[in-house]
Order: C-alpha cells, then structure tokens, then sequence
C-alpha cells in the first residue's frame, strides 16, 4: 500500500462526444485529468447524484453480479499509464480470497462509487503524466468544460522520458 496515494473525485466534464473525471489526492493538492467515455462519464455522475434508474445500468448489474455471488469490491487502483493510456485493477474479495481484474479506469471508478470502495493510484501515475493542483475555481472548471472540444488526450500527457 505503500506506493499507493488515495483519490476522490473531484468533478467530471463532459461534453457531447468526450467527457473528462479529476481525481484528486485525499491528502494532497494533485489533481489527475483522465478522459473517460460520455456513457461511463454518465453511470459515475447518476450514482454519485443519488438517482435510481427505474432498470440496472451496465455497471449497477455487475454490482449485483458480485453482490449475489458473496463478494465485495476492496478498491480500485488505477496501476499505471502508458502510451497516453491508463490501467486499473478492480480488487474483489470473496471469503476465500482477493481477486485482481483488470479494466479501464471508468469502469473502476464507476464500479468504486456503486461499492463505496477507496480509489488509489500508483505513485508512478503522477511521475508519467501531467497533474494539475488545487483548488481550482469553478472558472476553471467552467473552462475546462468550454475547451472541451478542442482538446486531445494527448493534451494532458508528458512525452515520456523527455524532461
């Protein structure tokens, strides 16, 4: 656990076609931008907000999948990034044993909400890709959502290896 730093999240942006989640350090002022899809982007928004879908989601039918079968979310952790590419594990515990998934790292985060689990991230997220810091305003968020369309993934990832 020592190599992992634990997250909140602290906004999502969306727009019509892509959708932005910032994860933030609990104990700390980094912020993580990562670009997750507009449906994933919406399951996290809907659970976060409190509403019941009238049937399950994607997401709320694998919580009922892992609930039925006696096991529990633990955390997710978001491993590593590469090629402008994130990675997460779903950790599962059943009463025999914890069980690695690997995902994306919407599909982690919207599953974490639905559990009530931490998110963390590996130290290294924060060596590979560009942070921001907090606080930010809501100008900045409001921004960020108005520049939306304009922006690429590529925008928020350092050349790797290059300082």
């Amino acid at each position: 656990m020592g190599d992992e730093i634990e997250l909140k999240i602290y906004s999502i942006a969306s727009s019509i076609s892509e959708s932005i989640i910032f994860l933030d350090e609990d104990k700390g002022i980094r912020i993580i931008p990562i670009w997750i899809g507009p449906a994933e982007a919406q399951a996290i928004a809907i659970k976060m907000s409190g509403y019941t879908s009238p049937r399950p989601m994607t997401h709320d039918m694998i919580y009922s999948i892992i609930k039925a079968l006696n096991a529990n979310i633990e955390k997710v952790i978001l491993t590593d990034i590469k090629d402008n590419t994130y990675y997460a594990e779903i950790i599962i515990k059943t009463a025999e044993k914890y069980i690695n998934i690997d995902c994306r790292p919407s599909d982690a985060i919207a599953l974490a909400v639905r559990f009530g689990c931490k998110i963390y991230a590996n130290k290294k997220i924060f060596e590979k890709t560009q942070v921001l810091t907090k606080p930010i305003s809501e100008d900045e968020v409001d921004k960020f959502k108005k520049d939306l369309e304009n922006l690429k993934p590529t925008d928020f990832f350092r050349d790797e290896g290059k300082e």
